[in-house]
C-alpha cells in the first residue's frame, strides 16, 4: 500500500452538520481513530476518476473527492497527521476488501444500485453516468441489436454485465460477452478485433478513447443503456461514518469547489497523458449537484 496525499485542500463549509466531538466514536471512524490510519480504496486505470501517475500515485476526480473526506477525518479526529494508505482494487475485490475490513472506503466508479446496496451503502452520489456502446467507426454499432452473434467486453464484476446478459436474453442475440479485469484491457480487447464493442459508462469509454493509440478511430453510441448514479462506497450500517462523507461532499457542492474540481478532470488536459476528455458536466450531474442525493433509483436521474 501506498502513502496517500490529497491532491486539493478542501474548503470546510458544511463540517458544522459532522458527528459533534463529543459525541462517543463508532464503526469505522472508531477504526481509524484506534488504528491511526485510513485506508482509501482506488482503482488504477479508472481515466480520469481514479488512476495511477507516472509515479504510481492514485490521482483523479474520485481522489480528489476522497480527499475532501480524508480532511474532514482529520478534523473530527484532531489528527492532522493520520495516516492515510491506498489500495488498488478491482470490480471483484472492493466489496469483500471494504467487507472485511482491509479498506475504509472505495473511491472509483462504482454504481450505486439496489442490488449492491444488499452488502454495501453508498455516499452522496458524486457523479451519473450512462451505459453505453464504444465500436470502432470502421465497424460502428448503433444499438445492441446489431450486436447479434457477436462478441462484446466489458469490465468483470460491474452492472455492465447485468445489463448486457438481460438484452442478450431478451433479444436471443447470441452474444458471446468477454469480461476484462479494467479499462485498459477492455480497449486492448476492442483494438485488437476481438471484440466487435465495448460496453460500460460512458465516460469510462471516454477515457479510455482518450488514451488509445488512435482516439479518432472510436465512436460512442448516443442512445443510453441505463442511468449510473456514483459514489464513495462505503460498508453498511455506520451512520456516523456515513454522515462524515457525505457532509464533506455536500460541502464541496454548496462552496462551488466541485466545478473546479469538476473542470480540471473532464475539461482540461490531465496528467500523465496531457489528454482532455472533452467531458462537460452533464445536466443529470448538475441536478444531483443541486439537489444531493445518495439514492439508487437510477429513474431519479433521468
Amino acid at each position: 500500500m501506498k502513502q496517500y496525499l490529497p491532491l486539493l485542500t478542501v474548503i470546510t463549509l458544511g463540517l458544522s452538520a459532522l458527528p459533534v466531538a463529543g459525541v462517543e466514536l463508532n464503526g469505522t471512524l472508531k477504526k481509524i481513530a484506534d488504528s491511526g490510519q485510513i485506508s482509501v480504496g482506488h482503482r488504477d486505470g479508472a481515466v480520469p476518476f481514479s488512476y495511477y501517475d507516472d509515479k504510481q500515485k492514485p490521482i483523479g476526480y474520485a481522489m480528489d473527492i476522497c480527499g475532501a473526506v480524508v480532511d474532514a477525518v482529520k478534523t473530527r479526529l484532531n489528527k492532522p497527521d493520520l495516516k492515510v494508505d491506498t489500495m488498488a482494487v478491482t470490480g471483484a475485490t472492493r466489496i469483500p476488501l471494504l467487507a472485511n475490513g482491509t479498506i475504509d472506503m472505495e473511491c472509483g466508479t462504482t454504481t450505486n444500485n439496489a442490488e449492491r446496496q444488499k452488502q454495501v451503502t453508498f455516499s452522496t452520489t458524486y457523479f451519473v453516468a450512462a451505459v453505453r456502446i464504444m465500436s470502432k467507426k470502421s465497424a460502428p454499432v448503433a444499438d445492441m441489436a446489431e450486436l447479434k452473434g457477436k462478441t462484446v467486453v466489458t469490465l468483470s464484476g460491474t452492472t455492465s454485465v447485468k445489463i448486457i446478459n438481460e438484452a442478450n436474453n431478451a433479444q436471443h442475440l447470441g452474444m458471446r460477452i468477454l469480461m476484462a479485469k479494467d479499462l485498459g484491457e477492455g480497449m486492448l480487447t476492442l483494438e485488437t478485433g476481438r471484440a466487435a464493442a465495448f460496453i460500460f459508462d460512458d465516460v469510462s469509454l471516454a477515457g479510455a478513447r482518450a488514451t488509445a493509440k488512435s482516439p479518432d478511430d472510436y465512436q460512442i453510441s448516443d442512445q443510453p443503456l441505463s442511468v449510473e448514479p456514483y459514489g464513495i462506497m462505503l460498508r453498511r450500517d455506520d451512520p456516523q461514518f456515513k454522515a462524515l462523507v457525505n457532509s464533506a461532499i455536500e460541502g464541496l457542492y454548496k462552496s462551488g469547489a466541485i466545478n473546479a474540481i469538476y473542470a480540471k478532470w473532464f475539461t482540461q488536459p490531465i496528467a500523465p497523458m496531457n489528454v482532455n476528455m472533452n467531458f462537460p458536466m452533464s445536466v443529470q450531474l448538475t441536478k444531483a449537484i443541486a439537489n444531493p442525493t445518495d439514492d439508487p433509483n437510477p429513474e431519479l436521474y433521468r
